[in-house]
């Protein structure tokens, strides 16, 4: 959780930090959780997939929009791991990486993800 402010030094209650829940605070939030926890990253070159999540965390599914496509992500983390793709497959055809290409065909696009190591 990220805070508005941080009251100063001549503030009478010093280091308190307020406003936890104002419009930009939830937007940073969601950027931190979708992008740095579930992993789902726009880059340069495509959309990185490194998740860093609880090893207690056996899966989950995103859909992201991302340069003229959605992708139907699906993460499997049977192993119990907290970060490491093992594999992903687009649309059944194994991806060498971790950067999905930017399609930018209006179609959806499924994308299994296994964790590991």
């Amino acid at each position: 959780m990220y805070a508005q402010m941080v009251a100063g030094k001549d503030a009478p209650r010093f280091g308190e930090a307020k406003n936890s829940w104002l419009t930009g605070t939830a937007a940073w939030t969601f950027v931190s959780i979708s992008q740095y926890i579930l992993g789902v990253r726009p880059e340069f070159d495509g959309l990185l997939i490194d998740p860093c999540i609880p090893s207690s965390m056996t899966s989950f599914s995103v859909t992201r929009h991302f340069r003229g496509a959605d992708y139907h992500i699906m993460v499997d983390n049977s192993a119990g791991v907290e970060k490491g793709v093992k594999s992903i497959t687009v649309d059944g055809n194994p991806l060498n990486g971790t950067v999905l290409p930017a399609f930018n065909d209006g179609k959806v696009h499924r994308v299994d993800v296994i964790l590991g190591k």
